[in-house]
């Protein structure tokens, strides 16, 4: 560890004036919103932790190694990533499918409304695109749908609908959470979010929307269980090459616009994607490399448009994908299945004509038989198209959407833990259930290495401003607050940051009670926040395995042990201002035992507070840590902090009810007068 040093304070002057008695809040904020950190250091910090856990493609050397490979990728990833808590009873569950009206489509096809349950009480509407005369196993096509507001109503995805039936085709069209008839704040895609904070996978709700369209369509009698296609657009995109990979049901697929590696999407941030792009834990296992791989040595086109003016633009994002499935084609001597398609003309965002005729000519290519040939040319069908009010299907009344889902399985929650009624068991049990809260969490455990910015001592109160790495990878930035003979070191931080009024309040109020105070910016608060997709990093985080609270209690512990280390005979205590730092404090001090005492200010009572307020991952990334409300929620962290004293300040009356509970817990650990 480096000792820290006083730099002279005429080359780096900081203008602050603490007195011993009083801190001058106006002067104090001054010296708290002074830049520490070099402009976009913590997302370079933030990029590099991510890429460097992103897996890589492996090395196989033949056909049968890889499809051993793949299978087990595949098995991986249902198991330790869609298919976790409830998620598993969803996948079994027996799910309805209700058919409503056939409705006149155009020459040669008809349209049936129906609806099925993507999990129990989720239904999700959809259109069946039927040709009127079926003779024989014909091709089945998933169509999906991106970020689009019209659903399955948009009008590019009804015309390759309809050209997919006038080819003799059968094409279910599918809604999508969010849009179209699903387009209510219920079914924003980051509830998905609110799902994993209960320990079940948000991202099964995705999945099975899509594994049960497949249901659908190879439940038809003339489907070719051989000739089975997923095809869409942007978020429609995603989810064809999540399915496409991850099903093998599927024979032949065509993103388009939709995905990218995530190596490419940590630089090139257009490609970042939203909660459901970006699952927990996924980048665990595979990368979305191992995704388009594992279709092989099936058809696979990978649609991406020259100019994209939203996502996954083709010069950087094509490239990448193609590099890594290629040699795994040639191993089956299929090197002509893979291929990218361009579009130049408009090369924007779209699936437009260019598009679905590439799409057209694949199938051509590979599902046309000696009797049927497919025409790889577009069928004008602009005067067929249906209104939204049409293609409408009745849904129930009382449907489930995904914070509804949410919200149904936090009422069980947390699984209980009964408490010992002894001492010495109560100890091993707090061992147990810190073992366990470690792997929900995930800290890392690494060292930290202060180097000095600038120093001033004024009125027998020296101010430091620091640059803590932490584990050698994060740079937390410190502005440390002495006074003459400090009493010990409360660690501070706000979820506003820094500088915000509720933590210079604070730190006035403690240097003046005479605590040396280190105000700190963790992950994701202050100037640690990084300014542009910040909630989108932290997702990556999320899904290469880590998780942005570990990261935070991570950076405070580490800095606590400085502390202890540079002052052992000192107390150190930490300070938590907001819901969010509240939480990350009660888990630095659970999984630390070293750390004396606990202050939080506006805690959550309970985790279920982000559900009942409608919060969303980008507002509080620490909050919806997978498991989290299953395992612990706020007291159950809390009952490893004892007996160690925990301090609610007056504006934590919301959470006194909660808090209540835990004073038996304190009296049988003998501090009883600790208990908040």
């Amino acid at each position: 560890m480096r000792a820290l040093r006083l730099v002279p304070a005429a080359l780096l002057p900081l203008l602050v004036v603490i007195g011993p008695a009083r801190a001058d809040d106006a002067a104090l904020k001054a010296a708290l919103e002074k830049p520490i950190l070099s402009p976009r250091q913590t997302l370079a910090e933030v990029q590099a932790f991510s890429e460097s856990r992103i897996p890589r493609m492996p090395n196989v050397n033949s056909a049968d190694e890889w499809l051993k490979t793949a299978e087990q990728l595949r098995k991986s990833v249902y198991e330790k990533v869609i298919f976790r808590g409830e998620a598993a009873r969803w996948r079994d569950a027996k799910y309805g499918v209700v058919w409503g009206d056939t409705i006149e489509g155009g020459p040669g096809y008809r349209i049936k409304k129906l609806r099925f349950e993507a999990v129990p009480g989720l239904w999700v509407p959809a259109l069946l695109y039927e040709p009127t005369t079926l003779v024989g196993k014909v091709p089945v096509v998933l169509n999906v749908n991106g970020h689009d507001a019209q659903g399955k109503a948009a009008d590019y995805k009804q015309i390759r609908c309809i050209n997919q039936a006038k080819r003799g085709m059968i094409a279910l069209n599918l809604e999508w959470f969010g849009m179209g008839q699903l387009a209510t704040p219920g079914n924003a895609h980051p509830m998905i979010n609110a799902i994993d904070l209960c320990g079940s996978s948000g991202i099964a709700t995705h999945f099975l929307a899509q594994t049960r369209g497949l249901d659908i369509l190879l439940a038809h009698e003339n489907a070719d269980p051989t000739r089975v296609g997923v095809t869409g657009l942007s978020g429609g995109g995603w989810q064809t090459i999540f399915v496409s990979g991850l099903d093998p049901r599927v024979t032949l697929t065509d993103p388009v616009a939709g995905y990218s590696s995530f190596v490419t999407r940590v630089r090139h941030f257009s490609d970042l994607g939203d909660a459901e792009q970006t699952p927990c834990d996924l980048a665990t296992i595979v990368d979305y490399t191992h995704l388009t791989a594992m279709m092989a040595p099936k058809p696979a086109l990978l649609t991406f448009n020259q100019a994209d003016n939203c996502c996954f633009a083709a010069p950087h994002a094509l490239p990448p994908l193609i590099e890594a499935a290629g040699p795994i084609y040639r191993l089956f001597g299929r090197e002509g299945a893979l291929r990218g398609h361009i579009n130049i003309d408009p090369g924007t965002h779209n699936y437009l004509l260019d598009n679905r005729q590439a799409f057209y000519q694949i199938t051509s290519e590979f599902w046309s038989t000696t009797a049927v040939v497919y025409n790889p040319k577009e069928i004008p069908s602009e005067k067929e198209l249906k209104t939204a009010d049409e293609l409408h299907v009745e849904l129930p009344a009382d449907n489930l959407d995904l914070r509804g889902l949410a919200l149904s399985l936090a009422k069980a929650l947390p699984v209980a833990s009964t408490r010992p009624t002894d001492r010495e068991a109560a100890e091993r049990w707090q061992g147990v259930r810190r073992s366990l809260l470690r792997r929900v969490v995930r800290p890392f455990d690494g060292a930290a290495e202060a180097t000095e910015i600038d120093a001033v001592n004024v009125d027998r109160t020296t101010v430091r401003r620091l640059a803590v790495k932490v584990d050698g990878t994060w740079t937390v930035p410190v502005v440390e607050l002495s006074p003459e003979r400090p009493k010990g070191t409360a660690l501070l931080f706000s979820q506003d940051g820094r500088a915000s009024e509720a933590a210079v309040r604070r730190a006035a109020e403690l240097v003046k009670d005479g605590r040396r105070v280190a105000v700190i910016d963790p992950f994701y608060s202050g100037e640690s926040r990084i300014n542009d997709h910040d909630y989108l990093f932290a997702l990556m985080v999320n899904t290469v395995g880590e998780r942005p609270l570990g990261v935070q209690a991570g950076e405070v512990m580490s800095i606590a042990q400085h502390y202890r280390r540079q002052h052992p005979d000192e107390p150190v205590s930490l300070v938590g201002i907001g819901p969010s730092m509240s939480a990350v404090a009660l888990a630095a001090a659970a999984l630390d035992p070293t750390i004396d005492s606990v202050e939080l200010h506006n805690p959550y009572g309970s985790l279920r507070e982000v559900l009942v307020r409608n919060l969303v991952f980008s507002d509080a990334p620490e909050l919806f840590t997978f498991g989290l409300l299953k395992e612990f929620d706020v007291v159950g962290m809390a009952e490893l902090v004892a007996p160690r004293k925990i301090t609610l300040k007056e504006d934590a009356v919301q959470s006194l009810e909660e808090f209540q509970g835990l004073k038996p817990w304190y009296a049988l650990l003998g501090a009883a007068d600790a208990a908040p």
